[in-house]
């Protein structure tokens, strides 16, 4: 029986835990809901054929009601791996519904057998699988499962359907330009998921995209979600970045860029030069070690046999403030890496500082590894902040706990993330700043941080102290506020893991005990 063509569609994004990337008490300053819309479900309504009827539900901004699931022919979920207790939530509510459920995304890409309850897998990417779906949903006959090893040409994928979402709602909004990554770091899924070769979309599509955006009234920042932007530096150079600095200038500066790089960035200064007149401002780097020896045994070649803080002052001075994952917990990690971290991070002026416990995603080279040694334990929650390890470490887990810890309060407290700030701002180029002086939005967070940061929180004198410095050059001042807000979110979640901390330590050695049928 063929299907009617006036389909109704649910789009459903499962709730995100409160995260480092979540900024879910930092938003609430500026009176957002959540950080980022979601991107992939917002380009899979743009694939759906125009007739069908769409709504999206996004559980971090709204509630998902009941009469949503049951007007929906289809629930269509997509998923990370850190969203799983809210997708199987939905689930659970969508078969009590009776309601059919369309599935993609990370998560059941990388768990298919956790979800054979759901009526059709979607895997991979969706330019590939999704059209062979519906193709099959039209005949009246889709299949419980898709995926395919091909990989699509991004010149195909549709701009997002941005008037499903109240853009209100959110910090940023999200683009994405390129997928794959050219690097092979053991612990990263991305080239599992999306492959070495750097695919990417046209300049023009870009531009439309941007189009798309400012005609739905955005002004403020966008992120360009790609796990490596720079991975085709040449065409950056040569096409988008061109392409960008026009449009951006026509459109008298709308936007504020950020995205995440390899730390080979600095190498480049025509590039980082590009950059910064297209209006990017801030770059995501994983940093992960400051011992070479740790980069080694990960592969990430491209960070090793250099000077880490130099290489970040040099970005912070062409424009660009850098944040930067760090990770402990690999086998060549020694006890003395917990302060040469602390030191680093200082040194560097990484305000953002996102220090986790190493994990191994499924599919990953680290995966197989220690599958190979018997080492594995539970998988992995995709939070790898949450204290939970899915591998049993070489370090003794007390010791690697009580050195996470340490690091952790040391760089959250205010006395060290103020005098991080400082270092930041003495250092960081702002003549390419988009951001030079305080919105109405800007003006309501500064007076909350001034009650909940300069009157409630421990250590409240050093905030104080931060501000007056920045009053003496007021192009610092948008910057120490955000800061300082971002900072009283990374104390309440560090504060909410020193629970976890113990149940870690003895968790892992009953993990340990088990996986070696002791």
């Amino acid at each position: 029986m063929v299907v009617s063509k006036k389909l109704k569609i649910l789009l459903v994004n499962p709730e995100v835990p409160n995260t480092f990337w979540s900024l879910k008490s930092a938003l609430k300053f500026v009176s957002k809901k959540s950080l980022l819309p979601p991107l992939g479900l917002l380009t899979v309504a743009a694939m759906l054929p125009e007739a069908f009827e769409k709504k999206l539900v996004d559980m971090n901004v709204t509630a998902l009601h009941d009469k949503d699931i049951i007007w929906a022919n289809y629930v269509f979920i997509s998923a990370m791996v850190v969203q799983k207790k809210s997708v199987d939530h939905i689930i659970e509510r969508c078969k009590k519904l009776n309601a059919k459920i369309v599935a993609g995304g990370p998560l059941f890409t990388a768990f298919p057998e956790a979800y054979v309850n759901i009526d059709h897998l979607v895997l991979k990417e969706a330019e590939i699988t999704l059209p062979a779906f519906l193709n099959d949903l039209k005949k009246g006959c889709p299949e419980s499962f898709y995926t395919s090893r091909e990989k699509p040409d991004l010149k195909s994928t549709p701009i997002p359907q941005w008037d499903l979402i109240n853009m209100k709602k959110y910090a940023l909004m999200g683009i994405q330009y390129s997928r794959g990554c050219p690097f092979n770091c053991d612990f990263c899924d991305i080239t599992a998921l999306l492959g070495h070769k750097v695919r990417t979309k046209t300049a023009s599509q870009i531009i439309d995209e941007f189009e798309s955006l400012y005609v739905h009234k955005w002004r403020g920042d966008v992120f360009f979600v790609d796990d490596n932007f720079i991975g085709k530096r040449q065409q950056l150079k040569d096409e988008l970045l061109p392409a960008i600095i026009h449009w951006m200038k026509k459109r008298n500066r709308p936007f504020a860029f950020n995205t995440q790089t390899s730390i080979d960035l600095v190498d480049d200064e025509e590039l980082m030069t590009m950059m910064v007149r297209a209006g990017f401002d801030c770059v995501f780097i994983g940093i992960e070690s400051p011992n070479d020896s740790s980069l080694s045994e990960c592969n990430k070649i491209q960070n090793t046999g250099r000077d880490i803080v130099a290489a970040v002052k040099k970005i912070q001075q062409f424009g660009m403030q850098v944040q930067a994952g760090f990770i402990v917990g690999f086998d060549s990690d020694k006890p003395g890496v917990f302060d040469k971290m602390i030191s680093l991070i200082q040194d560097s002026g990484v305000v953002t500082a996102m220090v986790g416990l190493l994990n191994a995603p499924r599919g990953t080279k680290l995966y197989k590894k220690l599958m190979s040694e018997n080492r594995l334990t539970t998988p992995p929650t995709g939070d790898n902040m949450d204290c939970t390890m899915n591998f049993i470490p070489k370090m003794d887990i007390h010791e690697l706990l009580d050195g996470y810890q340490k690091v952790l309060n040391t760089i959250y407290s205010q006395k060290y993330y103020c005098k991080r700030i400082k270092t930041f701002l003495k250092n960081y180029n702002f003549s390419g700043n988009t951001r030079l002086r305080l919105r109405y939005s800007g003006i309501k967070a500064f007076l909350k941080s001034m009650w909940q940061i300069g009157m409630i929180e421990k250590g409240k004198i050093h905030y104080w102290m931060l501000i007056i410095w920045s009053l003496k050059n007021p192009r610092r001042l948008p910057l120490a506020i955000r800061f300082s807000i971002y900072g009283s979110h990374f104390r309440k979640m560090l504060k909410n893991m020193h629970p976890q901390m113990k149940e870690l330590a003895s968790n892992s050695m009953n993990e340990y005990n088990t996986a070696n049928h002791i």
